[in-house]
């Protein structure tokens, strides 16, 4: 299947501000892109690319006093498979886990391990190893934290969505990242596109998407608490340690995003 995938954001500054973007298709899925998924700045200004530490490709500007509109629309060929289900996938031994495996055992900005880790133990210390123990991990958050864009806000963390039991898509899986690494499980934070393919109406605001990612029988897996059911069409965007690596944006003065419009969608074929 093809799915057409892009964004408006439109930042007002009231002087020239400097920003960081992380918003390009991830390299993982540039073989798939049908054309190009470039960032288009209105009014138009110079721009530098690179590669942060974890891979994912950033832009920065300086972008202008007054309105700066940036949008990107890309197509992009997908298997229209649902995500995989490796149930046998088996939980390697912390010493024998690769060397670039260890960064995602460690607690992070949004993921306080050490605050959590004698709850993770407790609450499931008894779950099957490997992907069974990750389930149960993903099912007790999904059945325990209530979804609502009324409870987002940016600074809330792992340990802060455990003891409300609120949050928005980033706030379920930034708790499952923290339990799994507590339990000595690597787990990477994922933001991207996942539209409603294959769903039930009725459907919610379009936005972007926080998933996970564990590393289990030698390789990566996907797991999503909030979804918490294998889904179609994820687009990666980037990856990280939690929310603050993969920040969409990061603006370095006042400003204020003054719109913000993502879609998803399935394109038929001819």
């Amino acid at each position: 299947m093809r799915i057409n995938v892009g964004f408006e954001m439109i930042f007002d500054c009231p002087k020239p501000t400097p920003i960081i973007f992380n918003l390009n298709v991830h390299f993982t899925r540039v073989s798939d892109l049908v054309g190009r998924d470039d960032l288009i700045f209105d009014p138009p200004v110079p721009l530098e690319a690179y590669r942060d530490g974890f891979g994912n490709w950033c832009t920065r500007i300086l972008a202008p006093k007054g309105l700066t509109r940036i949008t990107a629309n890309a197509i992009v060929k997908d298997t229209g498979l649902p995500d995989v289900i490796a149930s046998d996938a088996q939980q390697i031994p912390v010493e024998e886990l690769p060397i670039d495996t260890l960064v995602y055992l460690l607690g992070s900005r949004y993921c306080e391990t050490d605050q959590l880790s004698d709850t993770a133990w407790k609450l499931f210390g008894q779950a099957p190893t490997g992907w069974g123990r990750v389930q149960a991990i993903c099912d007790y958050v999904h059945n325990h934290v209530t979804f609502g864009y009324e409870f987002a806000r940016a600074t809330q963390t792992a340990l802060e969505t455990f003891n409300s039991r609120t949050g928005v898509c980033r706030d379920f899986n930034h708790l499952a990242v923290a339990f799994c690494r507590c339990m000595n499980i690597p787990a990477r934070y994922c933001t991207g596109y996942l539209g409603e393919i294959g769903m039930e109406p009725p459907y919610g605001p379009m936005d972007f998407a926080a998933w996970f990612e564990v590393f289990l029988g030698g390789q990566w897996h996907t797991f999503d608490a909030r979804n918490n059911v294998p889904r179609i069409g994820r687009v990666l965007i980037a990856r990280g340690r939690d929310a603050a690596d993969v920040a969409l944006s990061n603006t370095f003065g006042e400003n204020t995003l003054t719109s913000f419009k993502v879609w998803t969608a399935e394109i038929p074929e001819a």
